[in-house]
C-alpha cells in the first residue's frame, strides 16, 4: 500500500461546469464527497482535467501527476454525461488504463461507473424514473452486504454487464445498480454515497474493503 504519511492518497476525478456567464470553465468536486472520503479515513487529491490532452489517450502531465503523488486508489465521480466533455473522458480513459496496469483499486459512483463499463465496451442506454428518487436494491448474492436502498440521480444505465465484469446489485426495474470486477480490485455504483444523510455503514465498509482490504 503506497501512503503519504499516515493516510492513504485517492485521487479523484472532476466534473467539469460550464460557467458561461465568466467565460469559464471549472473542475468540480462536491465537498460531499470529500466529507465522506474523509470520513471513511482517505485523503482524496482532486484531479485536473487539464492535465489530459484532447488529441490523445496518453498524457505526459497526468503521468508526471501519478508518478508524483502515487495515489493507492481512485474514484471515478459523478457529474457530466460521457461524451460531454472530451478532456474529462480522455483523463478517465487514461486513469483507467493506468489502474489497470498497476492493479490500483478503483471506485466508480455514477458517471464513474457509466465511464468504467463505456471504457470497457458496453453500452450506455437512456432509462427513466432514475433521477430524484430512491429505490431498494436487489441483490443476488445475500452474503455480500449493501445498503437496502439507495439513492438515484441518473438518466443513463447499462445496456448489459461489461466484459470482465459482474453484476453485484440491480433496481427492481432490473437495471444495472453496481458492479464488479472479476479480476482487479474495481468496482461501480449507480448511487452517490456521498449524498447520503447519515453516510451508510455499507457504502463505507465496503469502500475500505475494496481499497485496504478490510
Amino acid at each position: 500500500m503506497i501512503k503519504k504519511g499516515s493516510k492513504t492518497l485517492v485521487g479523484v476525478t472532476q466534473r467539469i461546469d460550464n460557467i458561461a456567464d465568466r467565460g469559464e470553465f471549472r473542475d468540480a468536486l462536491d465537498q460531499r464527497l470529500v466529507h465522506w472520503l474523509v470520513y471513511a479515513g482517505f485523503l482524496p487529491i482532486p484531479i485536473p482535467n487539464f492535465l489530459s490532452t484532447r488529441t490523445s489517450s496518453t498524457s505526459e502531465l497526468l503521468e508526471s501527476w501519478l508518478q508524483f503523488l502515487q495515489p493507492h486508489a481512485l474514484i471515478l465521480s459523478g457529474g457530466n454525461d460521457i461524451g460531454e466533455y472530451t478532456q474529462r473522458d480522455t483523463t478517465e480513459h487514461y486513469l483507467l488504463s493506468w489502474a489497470k496496469a498497476k492493479r490500483v483499486p478503483v471506485l466508480g459512483i455514477c458517471h464513474g461507473l457509466q465511464m468504467m463499463a463505456a471504457w470497457s465496451g458496453a453500452d450506455l442506454v437512456r432509462i427513466e424514473g432514475h433521477v430524484g428518487s430512491r429505490h431498494q436494491l436487489v441483490i443476488p448474492n445475500r452474503k455480500d452486504e449493501w445498503p437496502t436502498h439507495v439513492n438515484s440521480y441518473h438518466d443513463w444505465s447499462l445496456d448489459s454487464c461489461p466484459e470482465r465484469f459482474e453484476v453485484s446489485t440491480r433496481a427492481e426495474d432490473g437495471s444495472i445498480e453496481s458492479i464488479k470486477h472479476i479480476d482487479l480490485p474495481w468496482e461501480g455504483w449507480m448511487w452517490h454515497p456521498e449524498r447520503e444523510v447519515p453516510f451508510t455503514r455499507q457504502d463505507t465498509a465496503r469502500i475500505k474493503r475494496l481499497f485496504c482490504g478490510k
